[in-house]
């Protein structure tokens, strides 16, 4: 497995994939680490995470420059990506307990409660986009329930997926719990259908949940699956649009657009589209493209060079079905897999900026009447990730975010995030299952019925 850098196209890193008995070695180690770990107490599952969240800040920096390295994010976007795991170590250290304490239930019986027991050694399938962050919201609630698990990362992370492993080690969870496994894909599924696997988790594409699912389905094995999504934002006549402008901006263009809860479809209704699509364009030409490892970059190139051309070829089809570039849209000359910010205006049905995830820095404004037109078209789509609604009148916004918007998590004026403290995951072809608060730390127990007569 070579590493290539998204900035010049140069090989950096090389790994050598483990063979298939190697694999099951490795799972074989994390099987019994798991076996002691189960019975730790609270306090010392917390320790270690607290310690965890201590290295995410101590090395900072040096993981950030690793990330820019390896799929080009801007530097303090991967120091901002690992003081946040930092704040999930610790929401669990200082929560789990609570969450995980066995519940009475009055009964006839002497004593009846549930109990919250870890599963055993879960299988995590993670994508290159946060490399940090999509591992720690499902890791630190795993190892807090007792959990050990494996993590299969995106090949051209792999330097980020040894660094977590070595991190796991020395916040003191014990040897083998948290496991990197250098691994093609074609490892996945045996790993998936191994008794001593409990469960999976895989964040990446519909198109790879689909897999996932029917192979844990097979082995009758919980799964969690955070997937695509085409997040729309609805910019009612009522918006503050300083506010609204600066929140589409920014959720669009953070990670260069590779975010499955980015704002990707702007529904805007005509009253204010014409301003809006203006500032939006003065917004985007004025971020800064170029060197993730430069300071004063906003936005990196594209991860790999396949994905740039393959959201260029969006675009490009997108323009042919009647779409216009207002800016942007042009793949730059010279080495690295970089995209220019990019805004599509007059985005009709049958555009892939209509009914696709574009994932880069491209934003699809689309022309709506009114509020009732913007929810039909919000929620005429085969995601349900993120949805956000800007506008002055709060009750009209937690009512279109509450009732009418069909989606995972609906923000009112502020753009889609996550937060240790409130689920997160999706509904449709964005997948199913919660990650983070005490929703996602129940994803892999057995909640254990004891009664005692």
């Amino acid at each position: 497995m070579k590493s290539i850098s998204p900035t010049d196209g140069q090989v950096f890193a090389s790994f050598e994939p483990l063979e298939p008995e190697e694999t099951l070695e490795r799972l074989a180690r994390t099987h019994r680490a798991q076996a002691d770990w189960r019975r730790s107490s609270f306090s010392e599952r917390a320790h270690a995470l607290l310690r965890w969240a201590e290295l995410f800040e101590e090395r900072a920096q040096e993981l950030a420059e690793g990330i820019a390295r390896e799929m080009g994010k801007p530097l303090r976007e991967g120091v901002g990506e690992a003081r946040k795991c930092a704040l999930a170590c610790r929401y669990y250290a200082e929560h789990g307990e609570a969450h995980l304490t066995a519940e009475a239930i009055e009964t006839e019986a002497r004593a009846s409660y549930v109990a919250y027991r870890p599963l055993g050694v879960v299988l995590a399938i993670m994508p290159w986009n946060f490399p940090l962050w999509q591992v720690v919201r499902f890791g630190a609630p795993a190892l807090m329930a007792g959990n050990g698990f494996l993590l299969k990362h995106a090949p051209n992370v792999t330097g980020t997926s040894l660094a977590l492993e070595r991190m796991a080690r020395e916040a003191g969870f014990p040897q083998d719990l948290v496991q990197s496994l250098v691994v093609d894909v074609d490892q996945v599924p045996a790993l998936i259908a191994d008794p001593r696997v409990a469960g999976v988790t895989l964040t990446g594409s519909t198109r790879a949940g689909r897999i996932v699912a029917e192979l844990a389905g097979r082995a009758l094995k919980p799964t969690v699956l955070e997937l695509g999504g085409s997040d729309p934002y609805l910019i009612l006549e009522d918006a503050d649009l300083d506010l609204a402008l600066e929140a589409c901006a920014t959720s669009r263009l953070l990670n260069a657009g590779q975010s499955c809860i980015a704002a990707k479809r702007f529904l805007v209704v005509d009253a204010v589209r014409a301003e809006f699509t203006e500032r939006l364009v003065e917004r985007f030409r004025a971020s800064r493209t170029g060197d993730p490892l430069d300071e004063a970059t906003d936005l990196g190139p594209l991860a790999r060079l396949d994905l740039r051309d393959a959201l260029a070829r969006q675009v490009d089809e997108s323009v042919a079905k009647g779409a216009v570039l207002a800016c942007g849209g042009v793949v730059p000359a010279g080495p690295g897999a970089f995209y220019p910010p990019t805004v599509l205006t007059n985005v009709s049905p049958g555009a892939p900026a209509w009914s696709e995830e574009l994932f880069g820095p491209v934003a699809s404004v689309i022309a709506v009447a009114d509020e009732v037109e913007a929810v039909r078209v919000a929620n005429g789509t085969s995601f349900g990730l993120g949805a956000a609604v800007f506008t002055r009148d709060l009750e009209r916004g937690r009512r279109i975010a509450e009732v009418e918007l069909e989606a995972g998590s609906c923000f009112v004026n502020d753009f889609v995030k996550s937060d240790p403290r409130l689920p997160f995951g999706g509904i449709r072809d964005s997948g199913y299952g919660r990650e983070l608060s005490r929703l996602g730390l129940h994803e892999f127990v057995n909640a254990k019925t004891v009664v005692v007569a």
